[in-house]
């Protein structure tokens, strides 16, 4: 019986492992919430319950096992660890892993870190700030004061991502970098179109996932997810508008 009980203790810890990690690497919530049950069912928890929002997790399977809840602090973008953990998620529903071994793999997923070098992704941002200008219909001529502005601001929000505690504040910072660029870029002739500049060079900071998540999230009736989310998109959009409109009043 105590060792039936502990198997039921580690089932529990390992869908809230996956939940967590899913949750934490940009995850939609009803994703989360799918794989945490089907990882239940597979050991035989034919009755869990799970409530996910962007910043915790509740998880209980019916019986005499209390209800457990993880928080979630940080968030980012992994869509790596997302397929791995789903690819855990069906070894178990395939009957390959055991509790123990899911938990071990779980872990990995967990540790490892498959995010671009730091220089890779403010090249991303380089390129792509140019190529969203001419997107947008700009000239030629702006595309490489794009690409520097771009840089420079992607390359703020990594750094004060680092130093300050409140994100709208970092994003605040990196819009206000670029727009202060741009608009000294236009002023010495260097750049012809400040509009067209600037769109390109803060596409990179837009919460493009966010976005798309908050969508998904109300579109799948999790009302509390996509609200919060969506919420969260605004703030940021707003401190990226704010930073630019401050760069215009100053100039």
């Amino acid at each position: 019986m105590e060792k039936q009980m502990n198997n039921r203790y580690d089932i529990i810890e390992v869908c809230l492992l996956a939940g967590k990690i899913m949750l934490r690497s940009g995850a939609e919530t009803y994703r989360v919430e799918d794989t945490m049950t089907r990882i239940a069912a597979s050991f035989g928890i034919t009755s869990s319950h799970s409530f996910v929002t962007p910043t915790g997790i509740i998880f209980s399977a019916d019986g005499a096992d209390p209800s457990k809840l993880v928080r979630i602090s940080e968030r980012s973008t992994d869509l790596q660890k997302v397929a791995n953990v789903n690819s855990i998620s069906r070894q178990i529903s395939a009957g390959e892993l055991s509790a123990i071994e899911a938990y071990g793999l779980l872990k990995e997923v967990e540790k490892a870190s498959h995010a671009y070098a730091i220089w890779v992704q403010i090249f991303a941002a380089f390129i792509s700030s140019g190529c969203f200008t001419i997107m947008f219909q700009g000239q030629w001529h702006d595309f490489l004061v794009a690409c520097m502005a771009g840089a420079l601001g992607f390359s703020c929000l990594i750094y004060l991502h680092r130093l300050l505690e409140i994100k709208f504040f970092a994003e605040f910072i990196a819009a206000l970098v670029v727009g202060v660029f741009s608009i000294c870029i236009v002023n010495m002739d260097l750049g012809r179109e400040v509009d067209k500049i600037i769109i390109g060079s803060v596409m990179p900071l837009v919460p493009g996932l966010l976005i798309t998540n908050a969508v998904r999230d109300l579109i799948a009736g999790h009302l509390v997810s996509g609200i919060s989310k969506g919420a969260e998109a605004f703030l940021t959009a707003f401190a990226i508008g704010t930073g630019i409109a401050v760069a215009f009043i100053f100039n």
